[in-house]
């Protein structure tokens, strides 16, 4: 097993086991086909990238948004830091391109090349560490040409499901701005060390973009069952930032 000290940048243990459970890889593919989430998301993707072009995932995992997005003319190029889910990714989408790296480190990637970005269900909120997430998103600017796209999705700190007291815990966290503001440590459902899951406020996630250069040319608001929402009951946001 790897020790804390070489584990990658932005990943704490909890995810590095989480991207290694082989149960959890075993079952995403169905977990993804019965979420309203999934279905959201993709149907998002699709208006903001309304003609073929090439398309860059950010944490592709088992390649749903190559393997939708081939079939209609895109050239498609995920990355993923779990080789487990590569290798899925490689079998549910035979024509993208797939690569193992970490959103901070994307070098190997040419500047400007991407029409499109996306960055879905979460996987920005899985990076630890303020500058480790805003690494991410400027790598993402980066790597798009000029009015080129991003789509990122983003959970709320304040969604009522997280319950009161968590929420107000959030909310005194934010206040006092504290560093791990957003930051909601779960039990983990495959038996390992505890996941961290950053949650953002509506307008961090609208910093987050536009320091990076992005203008937001989209931004909706979700519940848990994949319908529009409003207050407490926004579970996330999916925006649309363009490259400017």
């Amino acid at each position: 097993m790897i020790p804390d000290w070489q584990l990658p940048l932005g990943v704490d243990r909890g995810l590095w086991d989480y991207l290694h459970a082989t149960e959890m890889v075993a079952s995403y593919d169905d977990q993804m086909k019965t979420s309203p989430l999934a279905s959201i998301d993709i149907a998002f993707c699709e208006r903001a990238f309304p003609t073929p072009g090439k398309l860059l995932d950010l944490g592709c995992g088992t390649g749903r948004l190559c393997a939708h997005f081939t079939v209609k003319g895109f050239d498609c190029v995920g990355v993923d830091l779990s080789e487990a889910m590569l290798t899925q990714a490689r079998l549910n989408a035979p024509h993208a391109e797939f690569v193992r790296a970490n959103l901070t480190e994307l070098d190997e990637l040419p500047t400007g090349t991407f029409d499109y970005a996306a960055c879905l269900f979460s996987t920005l909120g899985m990076v630890r560490g303020v500058a480790n997430r805003t690494k991410v998103i400027d790598n993402a600017f980066r790597l798009l040409k000029p009015s080129g796209r991003l789509v990122l999705h983003a959970h709320n700190r304040y969604f009522r499901g997280l319950g009161c007291s968590r929420v107000l815990w959030q909310r005194w966290k934010t206040l006092m701005a504290r560093q791990d503001a957003g930051d909601v440590t779960m039990t983990q459902a495959y038996a390992g060390a505890p996941l961290t899951l950053h949650h953002f406020t509506r307008s961090g996630m609208m910093k987050l973009l536009t320091q990076a250069g992005f203008e937001i040319a989209t931004l909706e608001a979700f519940g848990i069952d994949g319908n529009h929402a409003t207050g407490s009951r926004v579970y996330g946001w999916l925006a649309c930032g363009k490259r400017e």
